[in-house]
């Protein structure tokens, strides 16, 4: 019994010093890991990331930091950690790896949200494919055709390419093309189109509206009519336009010229004739 009293006290003497430290170490780890996750998540929610990728980064980070307070404390035992870190390491390459796709896609929708180039409710155009933004997800972001489909993208493909965010601007320009034919009055045609662009409430005065003679093209004289509206009533307001042009024009006397081809028909007479 004395003999195992001895081997006790020894033991205590050379372990126990170490496994107090390796405590130690897991405690505060605990708490420090702890804190660290509460600070993550509260940037994380400041900075309006969806709720489900605020858990899943606290849940990876508090995670990650568990895992370098346990190779601390088996340090602190005198265990070899260079082979368990090495086994670590290999096991992270295989999974990254493996998950690359993915990672990618969290690693854009991270950006994303970070740096806002859309939001919920923008009408975007991305990775071909253009509809108004619904959610922000982890890995993809679900968009709403015009024609109500849905439509999923990666993430990743969403920041690989060129992003066209029609609802980032209070106003839009809107772009249109009116001809008329050769034969009309320039001067008439503009102020009519001057005079149909201002009369609507919807188009604003400052930018100015422009209406020009763009070009003297081969069956048309073109007119560049560039209102400026609220993003709103874009289409509403193109809509509406182009309707009351044609009808303006018509009351007006003025045409436009449209696809048309003359055929010409030639008689071909018989020169040879019996001789008499």
């Amino acid at each position: 019994m004395e003999a195992v009293v001895d081997k006790l006290a020894e033991w205590l003497a050379l372990y126990g010093l170490r496994i107090v430290g390796a405590a130690a170490i897991v405690v505060i780890g605990w708490l420090v890991a702890k804190m660290i996750r509460k600070i993550i998540k509260r940037l994380l929610l400041r900075a309006k990331l969806a709720e489900a990728a605020v858990s899943f980064i606290t849940s990876l980070s508090y995670a990650g930091l568990m895992v370098f307070v346990i190779i601390a404390a088996l340090g602190k035992l005198g265990v070899q950690t260079a082979s368990f870190v090495a086994v670590l390491a290999a096991a992270g390459l295989a999974i990254g790896l493996a998950l690359q796709g993915s990672l990618a896609n969290f690693a854009a929708g991270f950006l994303l949200v970070v740096f806002h180039p859309f939001k919920a409710g923008d009408y975007i155009e991305g990775a071909g494919v253009a509809g108004t933004v619904e959610e922000i997800e982890i890995f993809t972001t679900t968009l709403c055709s015009p024609d109500n489909k849905q439509i999923i993208v990666p993430n990743a493909k969403l920041t690989s390419d060129n992003i066209l965010n029609y609802s980032a601007k209070g106003i839009r320009r809107l772009d249109m093309l009116f001809g008329i034919s050769y034969g009309d009055d320039v001067n008439k045609a503009q102020e009519v189109l001057t005079e149909l662009v201002r009369s609507d409430a919807r188009v604003l005065d400052d930018p100015e509206p422009l209406v020009a003679v763009a070009e003297l093209a081969d069956s048309s004289v073109n007119f560049h009519v560039r209102p400026w509206v609220k993003t709103t009533d874009y289409w509403d307001v193109r809509f509406d336009v182009t309707k009351q042009v044609k009808l303006r024009f018509d009351n007006e006397g003025i045409s436009i010229p449209f696809p048309q081809q003359d055929v010409h028909l030639y008689r071909e007479t018989d020169d040879r004739r019996a001789e008499t």
